[in-house]
């Protein structure tokens, strides 16, 4: 019997899924990739389920079902069958299974109940995630988090599920940072939380240069590699924004106890500060492999999958307040993760449609601000409520993404 980790990657082709997926291949000895879901890319699904030999594979686009690459898909779950005669396939099918193929959110959905798989590494973009984590927790498996609006949006209905230690561990390098910080001490004892932000590619301008921002200079972050729409996201400070009220969710800790700070270099990942006045600060290179690596070797450490820092050519460190008179994002999803509910979901939704209409060059990049404060203007005057289901969540979500295309601007 494998002692091996079991991990299912929703997302794989992704920013931290191709990562996480250098991370097994790195320490295959330690772990094992048993099934695999995508959005669209099944070229890439496909090359990646046959290098590790998964069986379990999920597209959420339904309409590449009726495409060829879904009869390339079926041929290798299919090959991929344990073979032998009829009384041994019946012993190997007992232990693992038939292989599996879906299409759509409910088959993505669906990997999260694998009997064989341990952990749930959640890399999915956008509230698509939501229901991905919230079953993961119910089917009693390890969530790895990297998807933001799980706890921005649905944080008052994941975080009751997941009070046992290791039962989520988050990807973000800002919360692993945390985390970390926060082994062996006592919460009572923790006075705050600093967040730090890169500042993003438009760190030091006004917003009278940021007129006319394209698509392409906001995609160009300096330190970190990342998708499309974290990225846009980590130029307006929105992502810090959901980082605040992850922050908030995962360790308890009141807003006004949590604080963001510019750290131009990404060195340090976030610090603590305890009631002594004493503070833990979390360095190293700024790759994602790292805190992907700690998510699933917790409570372990393995070899490291990067070269480490060297502080000899670290140079200077920089701190700075970050702009919210600039980049409004931020103080956006600060006041909406305060006043609670289920106004951050609303905010959550009208940034996301904002944001892909500002890559499709429908609307401006100052107008993704303009647009997130409008709906949530509408939600708390038609009445804020609170959180109690994730039918609830889903239907608020799709009426803030409709409020928000009237508001792109």
């Amino acid at each position: 019997m494998s002692d091996r980790k079991r991990i299912v990657v929703l997302g794989s082709t992704g920013s931290i899924g191709t990562q996480t997926l250098d991370v097994a291949r790195r320490h295959a000895d330690k772990l094992e990739v048993v099934g695999l879901a995508v959005n669209a890319r099944a070229d890439e699904l496909l090359a990646q389920a046959r290098a590790f030999g998964v069986r379990h594979l999920a597209v959420g686009d339904e309409r590449l079902s009726r495409e060829p690459i879904a009869d390339e898909l079926a041929a290798h779950v299919e090959s991929a069958k344990p073979e032998g005669t009829a009384s041994s396939l019946a012993e190997a099918f007992a232990q693992r299974g038939e292989g599996t193929l879906g299409f759509g959110a409910d088959a993505v959905v669906d990997l999260v109940r694998l009997p064989e798989a341990d952990i749930v590494v959640n890399a999915l973009v956008g509230a698509a995630g939501l229901r991905a984590s919230y079953e993961t927790l119910a089917a009693g498996k390890v969530l790895a988090l990297a998807n933001k609006e799980s706890l921005v949006v649905g944080g008052d209905l994941i975080m009751p599920m997941a009070a046992e230690p290791g039962r989520l561990m988050p990807i973000d390098s800002e919360h692993g940072a945390i985390y970390q910080c926060l082994l062996g001490e006592n919460p009572r004892e923790v006075s705050r939380l600093w967040v730090t932000a890169s500042g993003g590619p438009f760190r030091g301008r006004t917003r009278a240069d940021l007129e006319g921002i394209t698509p392409a200079a906001a995609l160009a972050h300096p330190t970190w590699n990342m998708g499309a729409k974290i990225s846009i996201d980590s130029s307006t400070l929105m992502n810090k924004g959901l980082e605040v009220i992850e922050a908030h969710h995962l360790f308890a800790m009141p807003y006004d106890r949590i604080s963001v700070v510019v750290q131009p270099q990404s060195a340090i990942h976030s610090m603590v500060e305890f009631t002594d006045g004493s503070v833990k600060a979390h360095l190293g290179t700024t790759d994602m492999r790292i805190p992907i690596q700690f998510a699933l070797s917790y409570p372990d450490r393995w070899d490291a999958p990067v070269a480490p820092l060297d502080f000899t050519k670290l140079g200077s460190l920089e701190f700075a307040p970050a702009d919210t008179d600039t980049f409004r994002c931020l103080a956006l999803a600060r006041a909406a993760g305060e006043r609670g509910g289920t106004l951050p979901c609303v905010m959550n939704a009208a940034n996301e449609v904002a944001v892909a209409a500002f890559l499709a060059e429908e609307g401006s990049y100052l107008g993704i601000a303009a647009c997130v404060e409008a709906v949530m203007d509408a939600h708390e005057r038609a009445g804020v409520q609170r959180v109690e289901s994730l039918e609830q969540l889903e239907a608020l979500d799709a009426w803030a993404r409709q409020e928000a295309r009237k508001n792109v601007r």
